[in-house]
């Protein structure tokens, strides 16, 4: 079974130094927080126009050590808020190890030049759901010789 992408528009923040891509990162997120008083968030076109909310994704992120791993999780920022605006593909599903109460669904997204990422969001017994983290990971290539 093959995994189904989502190809966003969005292009991948780039940059080679930390500040510079968190600094493109939070002007996206400044615009998202600007539409609202309270908690930011977003609509999801999976979750019927509920609400993601953003804000345990960058505590979540200024947990990591390595400011390499941050800056490579925050190059998809803008591509994680397109997929979770617009794709209807459904996500893996299954309950959060640390936390028996909570599910983790996980998208899987490729960025307009093709590069493979994914991102976790957290719904919570009370059906709250949160975005946690957005990372790029490898594809397992397919053997020719099956």
């Amino acid at each position: 079974m093959s995994t189904q992408f989502y190809r966003t528009k969005a292009i991948k923040i780039a940059g080679s130094d930390f500040k510079e891509v968190h600094s493109r990162a939070r002007i996206s997120y400044s615009k998202i927080k600007q539409r609202s008083k309270r908690k930011s968030y977003i609509r999801s076109a999976y979750f019927n126009k509920e609400k993601i909310f953003l804000d345990l994704f960058w505590h979540h992120l200024f947990e990591k050590k390595n400011w390499r791993d941050r800056m490579r999780r925050l190059q998809y920022f803008d591509c994680a808020v397109e997929l979770i605006q617009k794709s209807k593909i459904p996500p893996t599903i299954k309950r959060n190890p640390n936390n028996c109460s909570e599910i983790l669904h996980r998208f899987v997204g490729k960025s307009r030049s093709g590069k493979p990422f994914k991102l976790q969001i957290k719904q919570t017994k009370n059906n709250t759901k949160y975005l946690i983290s957005v990372y790029p990971f490898k594809q397992k290539r397919t053997s020719r010789y099956v």
